[in-house]
């Protein structure tokens, strides 16, 4: 997320400039990796694992004796889990809900149908570094589950050489994960999509997020297997009038911030008093999060990727926020369902004050997987329909379709050069002429 080009007016300035491009040195190592594992299977696998994970168990797989043994969480945070796995099968099978098979008779004797065709095998990443994500595998498990995928297996990152973390493997396993592999990074993603782990051949697709490594492996092994999408820095947007809480939407913006020191927060809105009022907010949230030392990772961001940008109103609200195209969208206005009909670029919308992006990206049943550095121009984030193909299938079945339908299959493969096609259609109508 980028400040616009053009005529703006900022009232903070970014220190740098965001940017999606791939460091040549991370570009270089996956591809080595990569090359290695393919060559040398879980060989490589194993040697990379002890080299960067120091990690080196008799077996990646988590057993379901170590995962019963695991289980043993804070029964207010299995509580959570399990209420917030809930939530997101839930919205995923309303989501399903809607993306229906049908059949149409389009023309006399010409049926055309539409199917949707679960995937057979997902492979998903569940991180476990410096931030668990505990909802990550709501939404990479349980998701493809509703959608009715055969197979998801799963990989998280060993912890200090220790092994699985508790409350990850709990949400992996809670989520409906076929399998667990405590194994991390390059090495974890080049496993499942050179289906080395399973016996079940390479994965259809892999997703989750991850490190630059993890992500330029996904952006090198697609085509071989589908992907979610590559997922720069976590991003937040506020729109904000002067009916806005100055204190909601700081927190908000360090909130999402927190992601990462390389994450953009945004400000728009069209006064200029509100921008000063949340950007001196923020500096007094700063201080309080350094009491209890956790000011680094958010105040970097906000020092040197967050900005603010002053409207001239409504309207050019919308125009820049659809510029940004934002990850995550607040609105904090006292026209938000207007926001809501006029807004058309952005990852996930959290409409109203009450809304903050803490609760999707936690519990409340929208998928957090979502489009960054732009891409909410022209995607949208994980969704129940990303493990389902919707294929097309034809039947003719009266020979009064093959006399409306070929004649302008003939006149256009003429017009194409194409012989071979022409001849697909003047053979049948030859055939009814015989008839």
């Amino acid at each position: 997320m980028r400040v616009p080009a053009g005529d703006v007016t900022l009232i903070k300035k970014p220190l740098k400039v965001a940017s999606s491009a791939v460091d040549p040195q991370v570009r270089d190592r996956v591809s080595e990796m990569l090359s290695t594992i393919e060559r040398d299977g879980m060989d490589a696998v194993r040697r990379y694992s002890r080299e960067l994970d120091d990690w080196d168990p008799e077996s990646f797989e988590v057993s379901a004796d170590e995962a019963r043994a695991r289980a043993d969480l804070d029964p207010k945070l299995r509580e959570s889990i399990d209420f917030a796995i809930e939530q997101v099968a839930g919205f995923a099978a309303r989501q399903l809900a809607t993306l229906t098979d049908f059949e149409a008779e389009t023309l006399p004797g010409v049926v055309l149908g539409q199917r949707q065709i679960p995937l057979a095998h997902v492979g998903a990443y569940a991180p476990a570094g410096r931030v668990p994500m505990l909802a990550s595998p709501f939404m990479t498990v349980k998701v493809p589950k509703v959608a009715g995928v055969d197979r998801v297996i799963a990989c998280t990152p060993p912890r200090a050489g220790r092994g699985v973390h508790a409350p990850t493997l709990y949400s992996l396993t809670a989520s409906g994960a076929d399998a667990v592999y405590c194994i991390g990074g390059v090495q974890a993603v080049a496993a499942m999509a050179f289906g080395l782990l399973d016996g079940a051949g390479p994965v259809d697709k892999l997703v989750g997020p991850g490190n630059a490594f993890v992500a330029e492996a996904k952006r090198q092994l697609y085509g071989q297997v589908g992907i979610d999408m590559i997922a720069g820095p976590s991003e937040v947007a506020v729109i904000a009038d002067d009916s806005a809480d100055p204190e909601l939407v700081a927190a908000d913006l360090l909130g999402q911030a927190e992601h990462g020191p390389t994450s953009p927060a945004a400000l728009v809105t069209t006064s200029r008093a509100m921008a000063e009022a949340v950007v001196a907010e923020i500096d007094r949230q700063l201080d309080d999060l350094e009491k209890v030392g956790g000011a680094e990772v958010p105040g970097a961001a906000w020092r040197d990727y967050g900005f603010v940008l002053l409207a001239a109103d409504h309207e050019d609200a919308v125009r820049l926020s659809d510029l940004l195209a934002a990850e995550h969208l607040e609105v904090h206005t006292d026209r938000d369902d207007w926001y809501l009909k006029n807004l058309r670029n952005y990852g996930s919308l959290f409409v109203g004050q009450r809304a903050t992006v803490a609760f999707s990206d936690k519990v409340i049943g929208t998928n957090h997987v979502l489009p960054t550095a732009g891409a909410g121009r022209y995607t949208g984030g994980l969704s129940v329909a990303s493990f389902l193909k919707t294929v097309t299938w034809q039947r003719i079945d009266t020979d009064e379709g093959v006399r409306t339908v070929a004649p302008h299959v003939v006149t256009i493969s003429q017009a194409d050069l194409m012989p071979a096609h022409e001849a697909t259609a003047a053979k049948r109508l030859e055939r009814l002429a015989r008839d």
